[in-house]
């Protein structure tokens, strides 16, 4: 079981976007994938069709309280063939409840072993926080969506720092999978200027694919729909899957 995270301390990154798309295109790929939502603003379980609303005690939030199993709080998206840990609002407060409970930046991994899926994808907060911590703390890589931008580049070093200091001391399995460009316009010189930076200082860190500034893409969450399925003849959607594959290449054998 590949356990990958998606995170930037950022907001407005595609974040979200990307992790459930990733989702999506890893499920069309003939993989079985567990989307988990980190994140209190429940954006990623809207964003896949999933009331968070009407979620009661269906949620992550009652998990890493160690009130649920994972069993207890999935939701399986049929439409979208993958399962779902929903999150809403509640779990705003769950930092607050296990901030005193013993090994409080594991209770994402315990809750998760034992668990057969080919990939657990992991949206985290737009912030480095306990949930974030957790979902670091998981997972065996991360993924960075970033936009081509110099204070996305200013970010990314701090980013980098804490994913060291969460290596040497609470996750020694955790790397960098990649890098991910999004929202890219290619009529940008700023976003040339930059794409070429992180080629320079990254290197193959930097995921060949490049995810465009798209509309349809933008579109999709109001519909509860990745952009997978919303329209998977845009160019934001092709790319995402494509991003998908690169993914696979990229964790095959690991």
């Amino acid at each position: 079981m590949k356990i990958i995270a998606v995170t930037n301390q950022k907001g407005g990154v595609g974040k979200t976007t990307t992790a459930v798309n990733l989702a999506s295109g890893l499920s069309l790929n003939g993989q079985s994938v567990l989307l988990v939502d980190l994140d209190p603003q429940g954006n990623a379980t809207m964003g896949v069709g999933i009331n968070k609303g009407q979620l009661q005690q269906k949620s992550v939030y009652p998990m890493l309280l160690g009130m649920a199993s994972l069993a207890d709080v999935v939701v399986r998206s049929e439409q979208r063939g993958f399962d779902v840990l929903p999150a809403n609002r509640e779990l705003a407060g769950a930092e607050v409840e296990i901030v005193n409970m013993t090994q409080r930046e594991q209770r994402l991994k315990k809750s998760l072993q034992g668990e057969t899926y080919d990939y657990v994808i992991i949206d985290c907060p737009p912030s480095l926080s306990l949930l974030t911590l957790n979902g670091l703390c998981a997972a065996s890589g991360i993924i960075i969506p970033m936009q081509c931008e110099y204070y996305a580049l200013e970010g990314l070093v701090d980013l980098v720092n804490t994913m060291r200091m969460v290596y040497k001391s609470a996750n020694p399995e955790l790397e960098i999978l990649g890098l991910l460009r999004v929202m890219f316009d290619s009529r940008s010189i700023l976003s040339r200027h930059v794409s070429e930076q992180l080629r320079i200082h990254y290197g193959e860190k930097v995921f060949s694919t490049v995810i465009p500034r798209n509309i349809r893409l933008a579109e999709a969450p109001g519909y509860g729909m990745p952009g997978l399925f919303f329209d998977r003849s845009s160019k934001g959607a092709q790319a995402y899957l494509q991003f998908a594959q690169e993914v696979l290449l990229r964790t095959r054998g690991s």
